[in-house]
């Protein structure tokens, strides 16, 4: 199944990669790929991770406070937002 972001999570994945890379050149790389990583778990397995909502998911990227929120759509997964654990909890609800 193939996996979509919405604009407003690449935006979020964007201003996460530059903040890791002011705390250490390269921190933001390893971001990345631990999103993609994430995201490539949610293709293989869509309804492993814990409902937020009757259509929303979580599922936790490993080493990063983060988050993948998505819900599984008929051909494809649609990540609403790559939120931060310790921020605004349920701000991407108005995504939906």
């Amino acid at each position: 199944m193939t996996v979509q972001f919405l604009d407003e999570a690449r935006a979020e994945i964007r201003e996460a990669i530059a903040h890791y890379d002011e705390q250490r050149p390269g921190l933001g790389d390893e971001f990345l790929i631990e999103v993609q990583r994430a995201a490539g778990r949610i293709a293989s397995f869509p309804n492993a991770w814990p409902m937020l909502s009757r259509a929303t998911r979580r599922c936790r990227a490993s080493r990063f406070p983060y988050g993948l929120v998505y819900q599984v759509r008929a051909d494809h997964i649609l990540i609403v937002a790559v939120m931060h654990l310790h921020r605004r909890a349920g701000y991407w609800r108005d995504r939906v």
